[in-house]
């Protein structure tokens, strides 16, 4: 069974390399390209998963929280994803339950979705 994941990008690139590779494992991807259309989402389409691009500028950790706030979100995976290894500590990355850097091997990024969904 397929996973429902949110995937929050704004690197068209990017984005479609990520959600290209989740549907070919078989899964069902929405894709927002900021924080505002991942709210949206969250509400009609109740993804198991979200993989969220982290900037520096701490936009993904306030989205994470954001998730986590919501009823549906607190059971949510929550991966993030960026190009720099720094990142702030406690309350705000303390919303993921895992953060990579990328490049990302999308097989391990298979393994995290198995373990932390029932698929």
């Amino acid at each position: 069974m397929a996973a429902t994941i949110l995937v929050v990008e704004d690197e068209p690139a990017i984005q479609e390399l990520i959600s290209y590779n989740l549907e070919l494992a078989g899964h069902q991807v929405f894709d927002a390209v900021d924080g505002v259309r991942a709210l949206e989402l969250l509400k009609v389409v109740y993804p198991e998963v979200a993989i969220i691009d982290v900037t520096p500028s701490i936009d993904g950790y306030q989205l994470a929280k954001r998730i986590r706030s919501h009823r549906h979100g607190r059971a949510m995976l929550l991966v993030g994803m960026t190009d720099w290894s720094g990142g702030p500590e406690g309350s705000s990355a303390d919303a993921f339950d895992h953060r990579l850097v990328r490049p990302v091997d999308f097989n391990f990024v298979g393994r995290l979705i198995s373990r932390g969904v029932d698929v």
